[in-house]
């Protein structure tokens, strides 16, 4: 053992020469004499021998080298929006071809309903109310609050803690170079103050300033040329990055403001959607309205559809340059969304069907993500997976997979998925949302629990519960409260103690709510809004639609 060991040392530090000292003096204590033929067999061993230490050096450095990581996250993304999922009208070959190359979670969640938490929960392994942003921030609470509602949503943390740990912060000192392009919305403080070196387009606005094409009027983002897309410009810096840090490992954050409002796209995507909407078009009303806002029942608007289809471009840019750089198979890529598809408020844009609700509702619809891992030598290409998992995963996890020490402390709400990624099992575990606001999209405040197959949803203004049992019922449309009562008592009781040790913030009753008011508002959701809703979403598909002069200033450059 000593020899080799010795062996293997001299060779990695003076290989020409050293090498041969050694062999020669193996060759002198042998018992045997060396015969004529015995020295021709040792020449040639010591002619090919170096080569085969070379390529076992080389294996062993293969073998050790850290992963690259590139987590793709996509803004208000339906898990209905991609091909890969079911939708027979977006098209999106690129985003689709992780799912296939890599692992899907079936019952892959974000810990909210809306953006800011839960990207907060990625970037520090923690639900929403250990690191305290509730809502997006930007958002009313408290006394702030005006509209005429039952209750005050409470207040909330408007900046990502300092005090914790990002996933940047932890593999930037692992020796990653990290990289973030794109719609950061954690806070005033920029994306280089919480662990990346590189920021292309993350500040604190949620929404693109100056729209999806060139100029941007974004402070972390020159602007192109006129009419340059957005999603592209952010693959091609991100693309960059790839290939400029190829030979050391690397995290590279693409975080799209796609699919999040405005909805804006080139005429020619909208005319190839528009033309696709009318093979098959669609009969009778768009929209229903489920109890607070009008929802999007069908997928036919052809300026999200675009919007769809310029992001996957851009994936495919990133995808191509993974491969064009040589690291492709060694780099880990994540593919998941913040919350679900916009159906109802903001643009109304995409149906969550079969799934109730979408971004800032209680039901799946708001709370199911696309959650893709695919990580070579590891994934099993089109591999899926039905345990629950959520957000808070992401971060142990990668770590896991870069070889580095867990931070249990800091990822407290996530575990490592690396088991799964293997095609190991792992126990179901309880998982929870507390999201105490109103969306604009119609949500109420509320708390959610998943144990198994069932659901409860707990809301704050009257204080009922819902149960739905989701193996049977994905759709939720089945409260199961009255006729499983120990059942919803159960999970209520689980979710109080995780709400009471997460100190969770709850609403107040609001002292100035009108019900008079309030049911006059209902009524107005139930007829005019809707209408209007109808009558515009119509317009998208008329095929003299134009939005204004020169298509949002898209019309001057190619993708």
């Amino acid at each position: 053992m000593k020899l080799a060991s010795d062996w293997f040392w001299v060779a990695r530090r003076d290989f020409s020469y050293r090498f041969i000292k050694i062999k020669t003096y193996y060759c002198s204590t042998l018992v045997f004499p060396i015969t004529k033929a015995k020295i021709h067999i040792f020449i040639m061993i010591k002619s090919i021998l170096p080569t085969i230490l070379l390529g076992f050096f080389a294996s062993i450095s293969v073998a050790q080298k850290k992963p690259n990581f590139v987590f793709i996250l996509a803004d208000d993304l339906g898990i209905k929006d991609m091909s890969a999922e079911g939708s027979n009208y977006h098209e999106t070959p690129n985003i689709d071809t992780i799912a296939k190359q890599g692992m899907r979670f079936t019952n892959g969640y974000s810990t909210c309903q809306v953006c800011s938490p839960s990207r907060a929960s990625i970037m520090t392994g923690k639900y929403p109310t250990r690191h305290g942003i509730t809502d997006w921030i930007g958002a009313a609470s408290g006394v702030n609050w005006k509209r005429n509602d039952q209750v005050l949503p409470p207040e909330y943390v408007h900046e990502l803690p300092k005090e914790d740990t990002t996933l940047a912060e932890a593999l930037r000192n692992g020796g990653y170079t990290t990289f973030f392009a794109g719609k950061w919305h954690i806070g005033n403080t920029p994306p280089e103050q919480h662990g990346f070196q590189i920021n292309k387009g993350g500040f604190h606005r949620g929404s693109p300033p100056g729209g999806y094409f060139s100029p941007y009027k974004n402070p972390s983002l020159k602007d192109g040329p006129a009419g340059e897309s957005l999603p592209i410009r952010l693959a091609n810096e991100t693309a960059q990055f790839i290939s400029s840090n190829k030979d050391k490992p690397f995290l590279a954050y693409l975080s799209f403001y796609s699919v999040h409002g405005p909805i804006q796209t080139k005429p020619k995507l909208w005319q190839k959607y528009r033309n696709k909407a009318q093979q098959n078009p669609h009969q009778g009303d768009r929209f229903i309205v489920d109890r607070t806002q009008s929802v999007r029942q069908i997928q036919d608007c052809p300026i999200y559809a675009g919007m769809m289809e310029s992001m996957d471009k851009a994936v495919g840019i990133v995808l191509k340059q993974l491969k064009a750089s040589g690291v492709a198979d060694n780099t880990v890529i994540i593919f998941t969304s913040d919350n679900g598809g916009v159906s109802s408020g903001d643009q109304f844009a995409t149906s969550c069907l079969p799934l109730r609700g979408g971004k800032g509702r209680q039901w799946e619809g708001g709370i199911l993500q696309p959650y893709y891992i695919l990580a070579p030598g590891t994934t099993k290409p089109g591999s899926t997976n039905a345990t629950p998992v959520i957000g808070t995963d992401f971060f142990p996890t990668m770590l896991e997979l870069a070889g580095m020490p867990l931070q249990p402390e800091q990822h407290v709400d996530g575990i490592s998925l690396v088991p799964m990624l293997k095609g190991q099992t792992n126990p179901d575990r309880v998982l929870y949302w507390h999201y105490p606001h109103y969306g604009n999209q119609g949500g109420e405040p509320s708390s959610i629990i998943r144990s198994g197959d069932w659901k409860l949803i707990h809301y704050h203004e009257c204080g009922r519960d819902e149960l739905y049992n989701l193996a049977e019922d994905i759709g939720e449309q089945t409260d199961l409260a009255s006729r499983q009562p120990e059942k919803a008592k159960t999970l209520r009781k689980k979710l109080n103690t995780w709400l009471k040790e997460t100190n969770a913030r709850m609403p107040v009753a609001n002292p100035k709510f009108d019900p008079v008011k309030r049911a006059q508002q209902d009524e107005k959701t139930r007829t005019l809004l809707k209408a209007k809703l109808e009558k515009k979403h119509a317009r998208f598909l008329k095929p003299d639609f134009k939005p204004n002069k020169n298509w949002w200033g898209s019309n001057v450059t190619e993708d």
